[in-house]
C-alpha cells in the first residue's frame, strides 16, 4: 500500500476508533485488520489517496461515535462523501431487521459514486474471502454466526454484483467476480442450495 501522511493519520484514526472491536470467527482478530485489508485491496486498483483513506475509514460512521462532520474536518469532504456512500446506516439504533438494512444499503450503493462502489467492492471481497477461509469445513458455524438465510445472503450478493458490474469501470470488479464465484462454490460444496 502506498504511504503518505494522510494515510498514516487514517491508520491511526481507524486503530483508535475501532479499538476493542473484533472480527467474527474463532480467532479474536482486531477489527482494524479488516480495514487494513480493504485499504490494501483498494491500493491494488487505484492510487487515489482519498479512496484508500475511505477504505480505512469506511466503517467509522456505522460502528463508532465518529461523525460525518468530524470525518470531513479530519480528511476532507471527498473522503466524507465516499464513506457516506458506503455507510449502511449512521444511526446505531436503527430498528430495521438485518435484511431490510442490507437491502437499503444496496439501493444506496446503486446511487453512490464509483469511488464508493470501489470501497464497497473491496470490503465485500475481503468479507467473502474471510468467510471462505474461516468457515471451510464448518458450514454449521457459518450459519450460526451470520443472520439471514442462504437465499437472502445470495440474493443480496447477486444485487451487489449487479451494482458493481454496472457501476464500476475499474479492474477491481473482476476481482470481485472471481471471489464471488469462489463464495458460490463454497456454498455449493457445503449445502444443497445451488
Amino acid at each position: 500500500m502506498m504511504y503518505s501522511y494522510r494515510i498514516e493519520q487514517a491508520i491511526r484514526a481507524a486503530t483508535v476508533l475501532h479499538q476493542g472491536q473484533f472480527r467474527r470467527g474463532k480467532a479474536p482478530f482486531p477489527y482494524v485488520s479488516h480495514l487494513f485489508s480493504v485499504a490494501c485491496i483498494i491500493a491494488d486498483y487505484t492510487k487515489d489517496e482519498d479512496i484508500v483513506i475511505a477504505g480505512l475509514l469506511h466503517d467509522t460512521l456505522e460502528d463508532t461515535e465518529y461523525t460525518a462532520e468530524e470525518l470531513a474536518a479530519d480528511f476532507g469532504s471527498r473522503v466524507q462523501s465516499i464513506v457516506l456512500g458506503v455507510s449502511e446506516r449512521t444511526d446505531p439504533k436503527d430498528p430495521r431487521p438485518w435484511f431490510e438494512r442490507k437491502d437499503a444499503y444496496i439501493a444506496t450503493l446503486a446511487n453512490a459514486s464509483e469511488e464508493s462502489r470501489i470501497v464497497a467492492a473491496a470490503d465485500t471481497i475481503h468479507n467473502l474471502r474471510s468467510v471462505i477461509e474461516e468457515y471451510q469445513g464448518n458450514f454449521e458455524r457459518y450459519l450460526l454466526d451470520f443472520g439471514g438465510s442462504l437465499e437472502q445472503r445470495l440474493s443480496l450478493y447477486e444485487r451487489k454484483s449487479q451494482v458493481f458490474n454496472e457501476g464500476i469501470e475499474n479492474a477491481i470488479v473482476e476481482e470481485f467476480n472471481h471471489v464471488f464465484e469462489e463464495y458460490k462454490n463454497f456454498i455449493r460444496q457445503e449445502s444443497t442450495l445451488l
